[in-house]
C-alpha cells in the first residue's frame, strides 16, 4: 500500500478488462509468495474513492452495508439483482481499481444467474463472489450456521456462471457457508468441486475459533486457485498483519465491516456531541476539512475540466 495519497484521476483510467487482468496478476503474485490482495469494505463511490486514494490495490463492495444504506436493514437477503448490480455500476465508474462484489446466491437458479453474471460484467465489476446458501441467505456473520443448496446444486450454479461470463478476464469466486453446519471436510470438497467447475478463486467462509489459520492453510493445500478470506471472520484474523496473510495460504483479503462499522461509531459520536452540547465544536476535530473532503470526490479535476472550456 503507498503511503502518499493519490488522486482518483491522477492514473490512467483502465478498463473494466484491464482492471479484471490487473486484479488476476495481483492474486497470482500472492499465490507465488507475493503479498496477499488487499480489498476493504465498501458501501458507496464516497468510500471506493477513499481507498483509492490511500493506495490500496483493489476495492470491496459489501452486501451487509449495501442493505445497510440503501435500504436500512439488515443483510437478510433484501437487496436484490437490481439494486446490487446498479449500485455497483456507479461504485465502479468512480475508481480505477479493480471492484470485487458480493453477489449473495446469483440471485435465482442457474437462469438468474446467467443474468447475475451479465448485469455485473455490464457494471464494470472485476470479480464477484457467489455463495451456496439456500435463499433467503443470511449475512454469514449473523449468529448460527447457515443452510447451504445440495452439493450438485451448488456446483451447477457455478458451471452456470462461468458458462454465462463473456469476458473471460471477469472473476468468479465461487463461496461456501457450508464449514458451519457441516465441518471443514466438506466446505473443502465443495471448493474442489467449484474449481473443477472452473472458479476463478474460492472463498471458504469460516467462523473465529483458535484453529482458524490451520484451515485456512488445508484449504489452500488443496486447491489450486488463489483462496479468498473474510478478515471480519474475527479471531486470530484480526491481528495478522497483512504482509503475512499470503503464508496462510490467503491470496485476497476482505474486510467489509471496516468501513461501516467506523463510519457508524463516528455519525453516532458526532450526533451525541449535538445533541450533549447543543453544538458541533467538540466534534471538529474528529472529521475532515472541507478541502480534504472536495479533495476525494474529485473537485480539483473537476475544477481543472471546466477551465478548459470558459464561456
Amino acid at each position: 500500500m503507498s503511503a502518499t495519497p493519490i488522486p482518483a484521476e491522477s492514473q490512467r483510467a483502465l478498463t473494466p478488462t484491464q482492471l479484471r487482468q490487473q486484479l488476476r496478476a495481483k492474486l497470482k503474485q500472492a499465490q507465488q509468495g507475493g503479498p496477499a490482495v488487499v480489498a476493504p469494505g465498501v458501501y458507496d463511490g464516497y468510500g471506493a474513492r477513499m481507498v483509492q486514494q490511500l493506495g490500496f490495490e483493489a476495492v470491496y463492495m459489501t452486501g451487509n452495508g449495501v442493505s445497510a444504506t440503501l435500504l436500512g436493514r439488515p443483510d437478510v437477503g433484501l437487496v436484490d439483482l437490481s439494486l446490487m448490480s446498479g449500485h455497483a455500476r456507479r461504485v465502479a465508474a468512480c475508481v480505477n481499481l479493480p471492484l470485487i462484489c458480493d453477489a449473495d446466491t446469483g440471485y435465482g437458479n442457474v437462469v438468474g444467474v446467467r443474468r447475475t453474471i451479465e448485469e455485473f460484467e455490464a457494471a464494470g465489476v472485476a470479480a464477484i463472489h457467489m455463495e451456496d446458501q439456500i435463499s433467503p441467505k443470511r449475512c454469514a456473520q449473523l449468529p448460527g450456521d447457515r443452510s447451504v443448496l445440495p452439493f450438485r446444486e451448488a456446483v451447477a450454479k457455478i458451471e452456470a456462471a462461468v458458462a454465462a461470463r463473456k469476458d473471460d478476464q471477469f472473476m468468479i469466486i465461487a463461496r461456501t457457508d457450508s464449514v458451519g453446519a457441516e465441518g471443514l471436510a466438506a466446505g473443502i470438497a465443495r471448493a474442489q468441486a467449484f474449481q473443477k467447475a472452473g472458479a476463478d478463486a474460492v472463498f471458504v467462509e469460516l467462523k473465529a475459533h483458535p484453529g482458524l489459520l490451520d484451515d485456512l492453510k488445508q484449504i489452500s493445500a488443496a486447491l489450486t486457485i488463489p483462496c479468498t478470506v473474510n478478515i471480519d471472520a474475527g479471531g486470530p484474523l484480526l491481528g495478522l498483519p497483512a504482509t503475512q496473510l499470503h503464508t496462510h495460504g490467503v491470496a485476497l483479503a476482505i474486510y467489509p465491516a471496516l468501513l461501516r462499522n467506523a463510519v457508524g461509531f463516528a455519525m453516532r459520536e458526532a450526533l451525541q456531541h449535538l445533541q450533549t452540547d447543543g453544538h458541533t465544536l467538540a466534534a471538529k476535530p474528529r472529521q475532515l476539512t472541507s478541502k480534504e473532503y472536495n479533495d476525494c470526490l474529485g473537485l480539483p479535476e473537476v475544477e481543472n475540466w471546466e477551465r478548459q472550456f470558459p464561456v
